[in-house]
């Protein structure tokens, strides 16, 4: 199992609005970049509508970014596509069975772990912006290009 992909589609859909601004950005033109369907572009671009990190007009193609780049965080990204619901990037089986001493204390030994590896990954994101990923994908392009 993986976090959904809507969440690195999300930072590449930012990062083309930024990077390649002599386009207009329907959602063709993105899902053109993505290579996925335009639907799955207008789903994810509605939820970082909400999220408040881009600006879309209904029946116009084009979208752009709402705040700099500075200021969006790859963590903003995670939470706007609904990666995970809040605390529960991990999941654990419901119903261990209560008469095996591994089933009866699973649950208490590994919740507290799991939330602990889930705060570092998301202190993780909170320190990288779309600014980052953009200067990153700009310098790789340079190098690519020579």
């Amino acid at each position: 199992m993986s976090i959904s992909s809507r969440f690195s589609v999300g930072v590449h859909i930012l990062s083309l609005l930024e990077i390649d601004k002599s386009e207009t950005k329907s959602s063709e033109f993105i899902a053109g970049s993505v290579n996925t369907n335009p639907a799955v572009i207008r789903k994810i671009m509605g939820m970082l509508k909400n999220a408040g990190l881009v600006n879309v007009r209904p029946g116009v193609a084009g979208a752009e970014l709402a705040k700099n780049l500075n200021e969006i965080t790859l963590l903003d990204v995670y939470k706007a596509v609904n990666v995970v619901q809040e605390n529960e990037l991990f999941s654990v089986h419901d119903h261990p069975n209560p008469e095996c001493r591994v089933g009866r204390n699973i649950q208490e030994t590994i919740i507290p772990i799991l939330s602990i590896a889930q705060s570092a990954l998301e202190k993780a994101l909170s320190n990288v912006t779309i600014a980052d990923v953009v200067k990153d994908i700009e310098e790789k392009e340079k190098r690519n290009s020579k």
